[in-house]
């Protein structure tokens, strides 16, 4: 049981693998670290601004404990020189408490200054590897997409991309129809033409009616022009009977004249 488990959680990953794969847009993935990288920098750079501001803020204590340093100085000279030792003594006592502060303070300003020294420096070279990076994502983005662009324009060349294999099939399929309603057309004809096919409509006919009908119009014609001819020269009845008889037969009756043949004398 635990090795189908285990074949099939390997087929599955196999299969998500796969999918991922061809889901996945080399440009899309190049935007997003680059998005990242750009969000990574503004970390630094905030980083490198709260460096900055807790410094400015030790500089601001340190100049304070400074000016009370001084003022602690200045009222310890006069009290001295009044007399009063005491308050002297008081006053450079404060006046060592804040110098112990100052100290510290500045170790602080030094440990904070240099901090903010590695995050700059190190902001300004992630500034530089950013902007590399850049550059070659949209290199290769544009590489990429000329790749892309080529390959569909040779598979539309090649006819194996599959926008164009399906125009290739419904060509194809279009040909066929044709062929076949083409030598479905032509086979008819040929039966109609042999007579193995009754037409219903009565329209065709075949070679010997078509002559037939022909020779028939072609006498019809003849038996007419020799009626009007007779018409119109005002020819007797027996002229009129004859091509009635004529017509009744089926052919004009036309006389042939014989001439005797004369021999002259020498």
């Amino acid at each position: 049981m635990s090795g189908v488990m285990k074949r099939m959680g390997m087929i599955f990953r196999a299969k998500a693998n796969k999918a991922l794969d061809r889901a996945e847009d080399p440009r899309e993935t190049l935007d997003y670290s680059y998005q990242k990288q750009l969000e990574l920098l503004q970390k630094v750079r905030r980083g490198v601004a709260d460096v900055a501001t807790s410094r400015k803020r030790l500089e601001l204590q340190l100049g304070q404990l400074q000016s009370q340093s001084s003022k602690l100085e200045d009222q310890g000279r006069k009290a001295l020189a009044l007399g009063r030792e005491d308050l002297a003594r008081e006053a450079l006592s404060r006046r060592a408490a804040l110098q112990q502060q100052v100290t510290d303070l500045e170790t602080q300003h030094q440990t904070l200054q240099g901090e903010e020294e590695k995050l700059t420096l190190a902001a300004q070279r992630l500034q530089a590897k950013v902007d590399a990076f850049r550059t070659k994502k949209e290199t290769i983005k544009a590489t990429y997409t000329a790749a892309q662009a080529q390959t569909r324009i040779g598979e539309a060349f090649s006819g194996i991309s599959e926008e164009m294999g399906d125009v290739g099939m419904a060509i194809e399929r279009a040909e066929d129809k044709t062929a076949q309603m083409q030598a479905r057309a032509g086979a008819i004809d040929e039966l109609l033409a042999s007579g193995a096919l009754d037409d219903s409509s009565g329209l065709a006919k075949d070679d010997i009616q078509s002559e037939l009908d022909r020779l028939s119009g072609g006498t019809d014609v003849e038996l007419e022009l020799q009626r009007m001819k007779a018409e119109l020269s005002g020819g007797s009845s027996s002229s009129q009977q004859a091509l009635e008889g004529g017509q009744e037969q089926g052919q004009p009756s036309q006389a042939q004249p014989q001439d005797t043949p004369r021999f002259d004398k020498q």
